[in-house]
């Protein structure tokens, strides 16, 4: 099974359990997991299933939390060692990690 079709994939926040979730078709492909602090969300676990990996649905997944983050005006606390890495690669999304904090998950400072 390859998530290449667009329309087969869709991404949603569940308040609930706390996490976004990603679907493949009518199948829950993954999620990420978040807890809110004070201080922020702090993302804790990033899943995708083992027969889904490598089509970048975690991408996708982390992409749309990281954008409902910018758009709450929240911070993101990426203890997931998944979102700490999507966010080094994706340094627009960078500024979401308090400066002071950045070090602590192996983030660029500068």
């Amino acid at each position: 099974m390859a998530p290449e079709d667009e329309t087969s994939v869709e991404i949603t926040e569940n308040p609930a359990e706390h996490r976004f979730e990603i679907r493949y078709g009518d199948r829950l492909a993954g999620f990420t997991v978040y807890e809110v602090e004070d201080a922020g969300y702090a993302f804790m676990h990033t899943e995708i299933e083992p027969d889904l990996e490598g089509h970048g649905l975690a991408s996708r997944l982390v992409r749309v939390a990281m954008d409902a983050m910018t758009e709450r005006g929240v911070a993101v606390l990426p203890f997931c060692p998944y979102v700490a890495s999507w966010l080094t690669k994706h340094p627009d999304h960078l500024d979401l990690v308090p400066a002071d904090r950045r070090a602590g998950f192996g983030l660029p400072t500068g």
